[in-house]
């Protein structure tokens, strides 16, 4: 007979479990168990936290179709998977009934974080498929000093995320515009090479997030997005990055969809990217479409990490609205075979302006096509930059130009002017 398992009965499994596992009765094995009633017979869960702490490492956790008002913690290897139920097969994290709750802190700030699924070390291989994360209705309203809101949160942990979706990692609009407590949809991070991140997100949606839709952070971390979507709130009074790999992060970006990151404000106060990788390098760019942002592709420096060394290939950017489809604020990169539609300012730049380390060199820029552009090629101050035949100019103003500013003969809307009129602009990654 089917049994539901509760908070105070799971301890009484785990310990039973021990003891017959000391005895040499049985080890400890996989399991796959149930939370919720959508299936009949073996174990079953009231919460998903109550399933994770009963079951031993390489269990699967299915979960049915529901709303889930809690906060997850996962610290061993296993796999959560959303299970289909007649014609249901939407299990989602929501909000808890006294609210979000911090339950880890950042490892670099210390700030407080709260995270809808926090999955922590010694985990190595967390597979989470086919379950959403909602954090709308949150109690997150405090201003800029409140806890910071993710979605699923990989803190020196690593595993695979696939068919997930996270939404509404948000404050109210009043808080809208806090940078500093934004939400993140999917956030991956390291405390160095001896606590790896390594993670896979695949065939996800993000969206309704406050700052960045996936983040990867500092060194130690290695992410593959593939085929994924996110969309961003734009134009709004915060510089939203669709996907952000920063400080010394590293990975592969492929094939994903990304839109609708835009700053309705000075770009001197930042500017939203579609895709940002900031003081990192050795990271693949493929195959991506990014539309409607104030850059596309932002690959930038502080400084600290002037050779970046990116690969940017075969992607297409469109509409970028404030100003460079791609922007290489940094040093070694390689753009080749890329669409470069409706820039505002250059097709690509190979930008000097980023810090007081010299930037914009040793680019090497190969059979791309730019259509509609006040310049095809944005050319600072920077040197051996590379410029091999097959590269393909329409309807610019210029092929080229020299400096980090271009003034179009036509801008497209009012942002767009009054973001020209402001001079300089700079990335706006984030770090918790």
């Amino acid at each position: 007979m089917t049994k539901i398992l509760g908070f105070g009965q799971r301890n009484s499994l785990v310990a039973a479990l021990a003891i017959l596992a000391g005895l040499g009765v049985q080890p400890l094995r996989a399991a796959t168990v149930t939370v919720g009633t959508c299936t009949s017979g073996g174990v079953q869960f009231a919460t998903i936290q109550a399933a994770v702490n009963a079951v031993p490492a390489g269990s699967t956790i299915r979960v049915c179709p529901g709303n889930y008002p809690e906060q997850v913690v996962i610290n061993q290897n296993l796999t959560l998977r959303g299970v289909e139920s007649d014609t249901a097969f939407n299990p989602v994290l929501v909000v808890p009934a006294a609210g979000f709750a911090a339950n880890t802190s950042s490892l670099t700030s210390g700030a407080p974080l709260a995270a809808q699924i926090l999955v922590e070390s010694p985990a190595t291989d967390v597979e989470i498929n086919h379950l959403a994360v909602d954090g709308s209705g949150n109690n997150l309203n405090n201003g800029c000093s409140d806890t910071r809101l993710i979605g699923i949160y990989y803190q020196n942990a690593s595993g695979t995320l696939d068919y997930v979706v996270a939404r509404n990692q948000e404050q109210n609009a009043a808080n809208f515009g806090c940078a500093g407590s934004a939400g993140l949809g999917i956030f991956v991070q390291s405390a160095g090479p001896s606590t790896p991140a390594d993670v896979t997100i695949r065939n996800s949606s993000i969206y309704g997030y406050q700052k960045n839709g996936i983040t990867a952070n500092e060194t130690g971390t290695t992410v593959r997005l593939r085929g994924n979507s996110i969309v961003g709130a734009g134009p709004v009074g915060i510089a939203q990055n669709g996907i952000q790999l920063g400080y010394g992060a590293t990975g592969m970006i492929e094939n994903n969809t990304v839109a609708d990151d835009v700053f309705n404000g000075s770009p001197s106060a930042g500017v939203g990217s579609g895709i940002l990788i900031y003081d990192s390098g050795d990271t693949s760019i493929t195959g991506n479409s990014v539309a409607f942002t104030q850059v596309g592709i932002y690959v930038a420096t502080d400084g600290s990490v002037p050779d970046n060394d990116n690969t940017i290939t075969g992607n297409q950017v469109v509409s970028s609205q404030y100003g460079d489809g791609i922007d290489l604020c940094s040093n070694g990169n390689s753009v080749t075979s890329n669409d470069v539609f409706s820039s505002a300012q250059s097709g690509i730049h190979l930008d000097s302006s980023c810090s007081s380390a010299s930037t914009g060199n040793n680019n090497t820029v190969s059979r791309n096509v730019v259509n509609d552009a006040c310049a095809g090629i944005l050319l600072g101050s920077g040197t051996g930059n590379k410029f091999f035949t097959g590269n393909t100019f329409a309807n610019v103003a210029n092929t080229t130009l020299a400096g980090d500013t271009c003034t179009p003969p036509i801008t497209p809307n009012a942002l767009v002017r009054s973001q020209i009129a402001s001079p300089g602009h700079s990335s706006s990654p984030v770090r918790p």
